[in-house]
């Protein structure tokens, strides 16, 4: 008898006839999900105070009261932006529901599946990402609330093992066949590059953050990137159909879709959406074909199915939640569904206040040329043509032409990202990026914590300018990696005690108003 089919029948031997199929796929969703809940709220406790704290770019407290002026306060803003920072938005108090949400999230990935932790897994990222403003606007932010609200109904209620249900497994194909279809709809009523196969001549270059390949996949000939459309189409367009097409057809579906994500990986920094991606490819196999892929850990893969005596058959409560969740999302999905067929079609957006069915969409358009902003500090009181201005790196974007783009997914820097669309409009209409170089001017730590190197260790610079360049990547046989012309000014030379710009960030409340000149 082959490995496979011992493996196999040591498998089904423990599994009373008439159970689900999906007991090894419920336990790789559930690990999966919790490798990236854990890798979400590693970023929150790197960046979320820094971001969003009270002394942050975009403090917590002054969105909160907008929202309560807006709605109301109580209730109203309650129910419009679900948050538990309504009871205390201290950074005390987010800290620690973020490092309770890291211990939960690794509990997870290591086994441990329950009602309980899976549902405050969700309610503290939910949190998170309704007072994180535009650093938590991206769609895997609520692609992983839609999964992770799924979730809660895949798990037992405490220890006891119910079968996994088949509608929650279609449930999970849904999800996915939204996230890949409205990607791929959304290409196609967007930018011509995407009809004429010229896209991705540009993205590798051109998309937000490079990764150390992306410069090899720019290289390409042309005809690969051609073809590398046409590829995307197909994982995008054609194969979703398939996730509830018949086993077979289903299951080469969810190849084709994995291996189109790690393409993705490979070729540029996604944070983690491309991995939440494969996690929900999953549940397009059922436990015979992923005991396939699992032969080389078959041994621990066996142990996470229960053993028959800790199996016990779904009860009635738990059928009516299940069928209440199934009618739940039918009738949520009605708007999504809409915006899917509308010429008018909204990327990545919400029709609910707890983000339970969404839309999705990625590279609607696609730029041919890649602006890029450089801060740059000087300890010169006055300005002159012989002022010395020394630039900021950061972490992930483009700086130094000699500098490698950094492997940065699944991890997301998330305020190099918002740089990434600022270079793209004028600074006036991004007033956080004047708030978070005054916090530079004032020597801000958790500011300077988001950079990759501050060049005024010693102390901070008197003026802080920023230039626009325009990037390119370096052609093949030139030495470094990038090379970028100067197009003009973006932000002009600010200090700190500038009474225009003290005045301006007093308008936001993030300063208390400036004294009156006197007479």
């Amino acid at each position: 008898m082959a490995l496979k089919d011992k493996f196999l029948d040591l498998w089904c031997g423990a599994v009373e006839p008439g159970l689900s199929p999906y007991w090894l796929t419920r336990a790789l969703l559930l690990r999966g999900l919790g490798l990236i809940y854990t890798l979400a709220f590693l970023i929150l406790t790197q960046q979320f105070i820094p971001l969003v704290g009270e002394g942050g770019i975009l403090p917590v407290n002054l969105f909160l009261e907008q929202v309560a002026q807006e709605y109301g306060p109580g209730l109203p803003s309650w129910l419009k932006l679900p948050t538990l920072m309504w009871l205390d938005c201290s950074d005390t108090f987010m800290l620690g529901l973020v490092w309770l949400g890291l211990g939960l999230s690794l509990l997870l990935l290591c086994g441990v599946a329950n009602v309980p932790l899976l549902l405050s897994l969700w309610a503290i990222y939910l949190s998170c990402c309704h007072v994180g403003q535009l650093f938590y606007s991206f769609g895997w932010e609520i692609l992983l609330l839609e999964t992770g609200f799924l979730a809660v109904f895949l798990c037992p209620l405490w220890r006891t093992q119910v079968p996994p249900a088949k509608a929650l497994v279609w449930l999970f194909r849904w999800v996915l066949f939204r996230l890949m279809l409205g990607a791929g709809l959304i290409k196609l009523r967007g930018d011509p590059c995407w009809w004429d196969l010229s896209c991705l001549i540009f993205h590798y270059q051109t998309q937000p953050l490079p990764n150390p390949l992306s410069w090899y996949f720019h290289q390409l000939p042309v005809w690969f990137h051609q073809g590398s459309v046409l590829f995307n189409h197909l994982a995008e367009l054609v194969v979703p159909w398939f996730f509830f097409g018949p086993r077979r057809l289903r299951h080469a579906a969810g190849l084709l879709t994995i291996v189109f994500q790690i393409s993705l990986i490979l070729s540029g920094n996604l944070s983690w959406l491309n991995y939440l991606s494969i996690v929900l490819c999953v549940a397009c196999f059922d436990d015979a074909a992923l005991a396939l892929f699992l032969l080389p850990i078959q041994g621990r893969a066996r142990s996470w199915m229960p053993a028959p005596c800790q199996i016990k058959e779904e009860g009635r409560l738990r059928r009516a939640l299940l069928n209440g969740l199934v009618i739940l999302i039918l009738y949520l999905s009605i708007g999504p569904v809409l915006n899917l067929l509308s010429p008018r079609q909204a990327m990545n957006a919400s029709f609910d206040p707890l983000h339970l069915v969404n839309t999705y969409g990625a590279f609607g358009s696609v730029g041919q040329h890649r602006p890029e902003i450089i801060l740059e500090g000087t300890v010169d009181s006055v300005i002159t043509d012989s002022t010395r201005w020394l630039p900021y790196e950061f972490r992930g974007k483009p700086g130094d032409p000699q500098r490698r783009p950094p492997l940065v997914s699944p991890y997301h820097y998330k305020l190099d990202w918002q740089l990434w669309f600022a270079a793209m409009s004028d600074y006036r209409r991004q007033p956080w990026l004047v708030h978070y170089v005054y916090l530079l001017l004032t020597g801000d730590q958790g500011a300077l914590s988001l950079l990759g190197n501050n060049p005024f260790a010693a102390q901070p610079p008197h003026f802080i300018r920023a230039e626009l360049y325009e990037y390119r990547f370096a052609p093949p046989g030139q030495p470094g990696w990038w090379e970028r012309e100067y197009l003009g000014p973006y932000l002009p030379p600010l200090a700190a005690n500038d009474p225009a710009l003290l005045t301006a960030l007093a308008q936001f409340g993030w300063i208390s108003a400036p004294p009156s000149p006197g007479p």
